[in-house]
């Protein structure tokens, strides 16, 4: 007869092993691939930023007719747009706010905002269509109770349908944090550039140079903005698109006062001097937060993982110890 494995908390220990290590092999694999597959990020970048710069050429210098020809069309987006149009629910304001999501995610197709809208009408019917069934049409959780069940078979047709906003909340969220950090910095190269005498555009180029490997983020944008400077008609609408493709506070009182300067000629280095400073302070602040709030965010993990180690190896000896007196007592 086979011997019983042994237990923890009436658990398999060796299944649980064996999963762990299943998961840890698997963890392994995907760090070797993601270290063998590392591809650089700004080819990417630099390819969406040479796709804009002909747009804008075609824009000015082509006619209407080589305009047409020269913009791609999706056929796949075509779809979508036609299916969504036929049943009456794509809107030419859902449009424009999944548009804007989508730049300030980093993300310059158009295209996709039909994918957003299309994907919130279809997640929800397959997989609450497929929930559905398996709660309702195999008795998949019997045992439940009708509340437990209507909950989930709900909460499967809420997720699916916020789906594609949380992935895109997430990835502007990240973006946002990103350029956040290197903002100041970029100021203050901006400052420098003002002050050796460079145009405005001129000193986006190289404060995108120079800050692209660093901060890749902060360069596309710069660099898109020193584009759109100098081809778009009116320079105010350059630094408009700035503001709305970043969604921070920061870079919108950046533009503002780069349009006041463009507007009244008032001295540029002197007011991104002080708003470099501010936000060196603003990061500053944000830190020592972080820092006040770390004792509490480590009081669950001290109690539950570091403590009980610490009394193991502190009284495990003792307890040893105590138990072979008892064991074996001395004559």
């Amino acid at each position: 007869m086979e011997a019983p494995h042994p237990t923890l908390l009436g658990v398999d220990v060796l299944w649980v092993a064996t999963l762990l290590s299943g998961v840890a092999a698997f963890a392994v694999m995907l760090a070797i691939y993601a270290a063998t597959t590392v591809r650089d990020p700004m080819t990417k970048r630099v390819k969406a930023l040479n796709d804009r710069r002909e747009q804008l050429k075609a824009g000015i210098t082509a006619s209407t007719k080589r305009r047409a020809k020269l913009v791609q069309r999706n056929d796949t987006a075509d779809r979508m747009r036609s299916l969504l149009s036929g049943l009456k629910v794509l809107q030419d304001s859902q449009l424009k706010v999944a548009q804007q999501k989508l730049l300030q995610a980093g993300i310059r197709s158009k295209d996709w905002a039909v994918a957003v809208i299309f994907g919130r009408l279809v997640l929800p019917i397959v997989f609450g269509g497929i929930m559905l069934f398996w709660v309702y049409g195999t008795d998949g959780w019997a045992e439940w109770s009708p509340i437990k069940k209507y909950g989930i078979v709900a909460g499967s047709f809420i997720l699916s349908y916020k789906a594609p906003d949380i992935f895109l909340k997430n990835k502007i969220k990240k973006r946002s944090d990103a350029i956040r950090k290197g903002l100041p910095d970029a100021l203050d190269l901006l400052v420098i550039c003002a002050e050796a005498g460079l145009t405005v555009d001129a000193a986006f180029h190289r404060v995108a140079r120079e800050l692209g490997r660093a901060y890749p983020e902060l360069g596309d944008e710069f660099t898109l903005t020193a584009i759109e400077l100098g081809f778009l008609t009116e320079r105010r609408q350059a630094f408009e698109n700035l503001a709305q493709r970043v969604d921070l506070d920061a870079v919108k009182g950046v533009v503002t006062t780069m349009i006041q300067t463009e507007k009244y000629g008032t001295p540029l280095a002197s007011a991104l001097r002080v708003l470099s400073a501010e936000f060196r302070n603003e990061r500053m602040m944000r830190a020592e937060e972080k820092a006040a709030r770390l004792p509490a965010i480590m009081t669950v993990p001290l109690i539950l993982f570091i403590l009980p180690t610490l009394f193991v190896v502190i009284l495990g000896p003792a307890a040893c110890s105590i138990n072979d007196s008892f064991l074996h007592p001395s004559n």
